[in-house]
Order: C-alpha cells, then structure tokens, then sequence
C-alpha cells in the first residue's frame, strides 16, 4: 500500500535555523523538497572530501587486514585520505614502467642480448646492422648480394639481420625497434621497479588498519552534506526562512508537535504537484519479499500509481515457475537457499523467503507436468505420477495446444484483473464503465486468438462481447465536460490500443515457448548422457559431465528467460494496462 503523504511547509527564524534542523532530522520523518537547488562553498568542499574518501576506501578494499586500535582524529584522516590516493598514482606509475621494461626482456629473449647502445658502436665503426621480421617467401627473394643472417626461423617468422657498410641499405621491411637499455640494465630497472611497488604495498596495507576510522568519517561527511543541502537548499530571508517537504500523514501530529513546543510555524496541505511527491510502500511482512525484484530492477510506482505488489509476486512465482518449468531444478533452487541461509544467517532473510517461494512454485509446476529433470519416467513413479495431471503431462506431444491455451488464459486472467482493479479505482467516474469495455474487447481478442492460433471456434456472444465493449470503451473511456470531445479521442485512439492489447496477449505465448524448450533441452542432454552410457569408468564420468553441463547450462538459460520475459510480462503488458509507469521517486527522510 501506497502511504498517504502531506505536503509539509516550515518557517523558522534565522538564528535558530540549524538548530531547527537538528531537531527535525531528529525525527526523521520529513523527504525534504528543496526551494532552491543547494549551493554553497561548504557543500563543495564536503563532496571534494568524499570524492576522495570514497577513492581512498576503494583502494584500501583491496587489502584484508586486521583494525588498527588507533583512534584517527580529522588532520590525520585526511594525511591518511592523501597519502592513500599518492601513492595509489605512484604505483599505477610504476606499473605502467614495470610493464614496459617486461615488454623490453621479452624483446631481449627472443633476440639476445643487443642494445641500441651496441649497435652505435658498430655504427661507427662503419658496421651497420639492421634487424626484421619476415617469412619464408620472402627471404629466397632477397638480393644475394646483401648479407642477411638467419638469426632464428619458425614456421610463420624468422628472425634476419641485414649487415652492411652503407647506412643506406635496407630491406623492404619495417625494421624492428631495438629497446635503448641492454639486457643487464633492464633486469636491474625491473628490480628496483618492483621492489618500490612492493614498498608502496606495505604502505597502503598498513594504512588499510584505518578502514573503520575512514569508513565513521564517511559517514559522518555523508550527514554534514546532508545536512548542509537542506539548510542551503531553504528560502533565506532577512529574518526567516522556510523549507518544503512530504510526511508521512500519520507523522503529521508528531510534527506539530515539536513545532509548537519550538515556536516553528507550519503548514500542512495536499500535495499539489504529484509528481513531486516520494512514493513510501508499507506492506506486511510476506509481501516485502518481492521487494529486492523492485530494488534489482530499479523500479517504484509513483505517488498516484498503484502498488501492485500483491499481483505482481502472485504471477512473478507463476511465470518463473512456468519458464523454469522443471520441479527437479525447482528443488535444487530450494536446497541451496536452506543451506545458504543456514551459512549466512546475519543476511537479511527477504531474498532467501522470496527464493524459497519461487522454488516451491516450480517444484509445484513441475509436479503437475511431471517433468522431474528432463526425465519422463520419474513422474510415472508411484508417488510422483498422482500429483500430473494429464492434460498438462510435458512429455504428451498432443497437450500442446491445451498449454498454449493455458498461458493465453493466464495473460487475459491477468490483464482483466489490471483493469478490474482501474475500474474500482474509477468507481464514482463513468471511466469505470470505459474499463468494463475493455474487459469486453480483451476477451473478444482472446477469442480472436484462439480461433486464429489454435484452431478454437468463436463463441456465438462474440459480437455482442466485442461490440459491447467498444460501445462502453467509445462513451466512457475519456469522460469530458464536452461528450463528444471525450467520444471522438476515444474513437481515435481505440484501433492503436486494440492492436497493442491483441499483441500484449500475444505475449504470454513466450510463456509455453521457453518453457517447453526448457524440457527439449533437459531430455536431449538426457539422451546424450544415456548413448554415452555408464558402462565403465570413463563412460560414466563422461556421461556425468555432459548431465552436469547440459543442466546446469538449462538452468542458467531459464534463470535468464525469467529476468527478460517472466519480469517483462509484469512490468509491460500488465503494468501498461494498470497506467503503471514505474516513475516513482524513494521516500528519502531527512534523518539521523
């Protein structure tokens, strides 16, 4: 359920203002809308500090190593906080050398031990060498009068050097770069390159024992900037100033409260602009596990939207069940969530309730379709095969078209509860008539559809159903002060929206799709196992590898079909039928 918030605006005399600000923070119940954007030489300098904190921590996350009991005051954080980043740069630096001269004892492997500094001499001494790269082909053609050496030949290089006394002599080749330094004093630069990297390692590994002083310090900023936006971000009088926000209707009193005992003055009204206004969903506890799906896809109803959380839990266990579609897997699922949970007991226990709920469906679904990892005899078993049913049996080719069917009446079951629920919403509006016809013109396509894709006759009430409800959707669906204003927008819009609502009904075919693909899979790599056979040893473990991969890849594809379709279904065709545009902004207090 969506919280009912006020709009909430404070005034407060100038010279109590930080103090006010304290003690609202305190209460923690106020999403601050900012009168003007935040702006001052305090708030720069705070997120500088952060920026550079954050970087400081991040390096130092990568050393594991116990607290430092030293207690770290602000100079020394900062000292640390510097320190930290130079020589996080310095290292890079030197890394980027140490590669550079590795590059270079590459080089002196593969061509000894010659040096630009070498060569010179030669050069004067009227002896010049050049080096190349090339291929076979292309040394029987060089010029028999030029003194090339073979200095080491593969298959596809070899390795020449042109000897000569004319400076000018060459090889239609690009010569190779001979590296400045030789041999010896590369390998002693590397030396001494590593060693000052290692140096710098036990420095940021000592510096690594403040993490928890960094991380409070963190914190802290974190609060001052907070702190500051809200204080800049106020209207600024010559004696008052004012802040905006939203709470909770229920966190009014309380407000009011500290507001009279302080000598604030307040004004609670409606919100005007909703957009504006955070969304705060309050569920009960069972319902909340389908909220780390909303964290992960980063998504939250408006403020005027809807919470659909019930309905989409409901139907998210049916889709992920019906993609995954094997109970085997199902209890592989629930299995390793009991033993996570038992491994990591201080996790929050929403994500392991919500997987154990998705694992029970599937375990459930898979039952009913007797489909046990791939493997059609296991739900001919005594106690499995009373749980199929035979009309949903995955391993009868003739079922098909019933389960094409079925996930059809899945999508029209849900798409007539998203406007069942809008037509409650418009109860006291003749729009709640507009959404009847749509119920109406929704099962007419379904219908249509299964004339159309499984060959089903159309019941003798389909043009009265279709034609209903686009009578109903053409008057009501655009109430208006002028009717036929209302009537003509509706009129226009309706062929788009049929067709859009035909192919969101269409949609809920991927849910037979993938989920009888999902079954061809797990049985074709059945089968490969068994013509391998266990026979021996070696046939055995091969015929375990190709069970193993062949599953687990099954697995990973219908974990992956459930992000794309089983959430796309809920979030699109469902969520656009409800006018749900996921637009919402967190309810974000100012708080301790």
């Amino acid at each position: 359920m969506i919280v009912k918030m006020q709009e909430l605006t404070l005034l407060v005399m100038n010279k109590y203002g930080d103090d006010a600000l304290r003690k609202l923070r305190k209460l923690g119940v106020v999403h601050i809308n900012h009168v003007r954007r935040p702006h001052a030489e305090g708030i720069v300098a705070i997120e500088h500090r952060l920026e550079e904190l954050k970087k400081a921590l991040f390096i130092l996350s990568h050393y594991k190593v116990a607290e430092k009991k030293e207690k770290l005051d602000k100079e020394k954080i900062t000292g640390c906080v510097k320190d930290v980043l130079s020589l996080d740069k310095e290292k890079g630096q030197l890394q980027d050398h140490l590669a550079k001269l590795e590059i270079d004892l590459t080089w002196f492997k593969e061509w000894g031990n010659v040096a630009e500094s070498t060569l010179s001499e030669l050069n004067q001494c009227g002896v010049y060498i050049k080096l190349y790269n090339c291929s076979s082909k292309f040394l029987k053609k060089i010029d028999t009068k030029k003194v090339v050496y073979v200095l080491d030949q593969q298959a596809s290089n070899i390795k020449i050097a042109l000897v000569s006394q004319n400076p000018n002599d060459s090889l239609e080749l690009i010569p190779v770069k001979v590296p400045d330094a030789n041999l010896h004093s590369v390998n002693r630069k590397i030396a001494v390159t590593s060693a000052q990297i290692n140096d710098i390692n036990r420095r940021l590994i000592d510096a690594a024992g403040n993490m928890s002083c960094l991380l409070r310090c963190k914190k802290d900023l974190l609060r001052r900037l907070d702190f500051f936006k809200v204080k800049f971000g106020m209207s600024h009088g010559d004696v008052f100033s004012y802040l905006q926000g939203f709470c909770p209707k229920e966190s009014a009193e309380g407000i009011k409260t500290v507001a009279q005992e302080e000598g604030w003055g307040y004004f609670f009204q409606e919100p005007d602009d909703l957009s504006e206004v955070p969304t705060l969903i309050r569920n009960p506890k069972w319902l909340q596990i389908i909220n780390p799906v909303f964290k992960f896809m980063g998504i939250l109803p408006a403020y005027n939207e809807m919470d659909i959380s019930f309905w989409f839990l409901f139907f998210f266990s049916l889709f992920f069940a019906m993609l995954i579609g094997d109970a085997g897997y199902g209890l592989i699922f629930l299995i390793l969530t009991i033993v996570a949970r038992k491994k990591f007991p201080k996790i929050e226990s929403v994500p392991f309730f919500l997987i154990g709920v998705l694992s029970c469906s599937t375990i459930l679904w898979g039952a009913v379709t007797g489909t046990w990892f791939g493997v059609e005899n296991i739900g001919r078993l005594p106690v499995f095969r009373y749980f199929v049913i035979d009309k949903m049996n995955s391993f009868v080719g003739s079922n098909q078209t019933f389960m094409m069917y079925l996930c059809f009446l899945v999508g029209i079951i849900q798409l007539t509860i998203a406007h069942v629920i809008k037509a409650i919403r418009y109860i006291n509006s003749p729009a709640a008539l507009g959404q009847v016809g749509w119920i109406g013109i929704l099962w007419g396509l379904f219908f249509v559809i299964g004339k159309f894709v499984l060959n089903n006759a159309l019941p003798s009430y389909f043009p009265v159903l279709m034609g209903g409800g686009i009578g109903l959707v053409v008057l009501f669906s655009h109430p208006e002060k002028n009717i036929i204003k209302g009537q003509l927008i509706a009129l226009g819009n309706l062929p788009l929206s049929i067709i859009n609502s035909f192919a969101d009904l269409l949609s809920y075919l991927r849910l037979f799709v993938i989920g009888y693909v999902s079954v061809m899979v797990a049985a074709s790599f059945n089968d490969m196992a068994m013509q391998v056979g266990f026979n021996n040893i070696l046939s055995g473990l091969g015929a375990g590898l190709i069970l193993f991969f062949g599953h687990a890849l099954n697995i990973v594809l219908g974990l992956l079909s459930v992000l794309v379709h089983g959430i796309r279904l809920n979030m699109l065709e469902f969520s656009s039928h409800l006018d749900v545009q996921w637009a919402g902004k967190d309810y974000s207090p100012f708080r301790e």
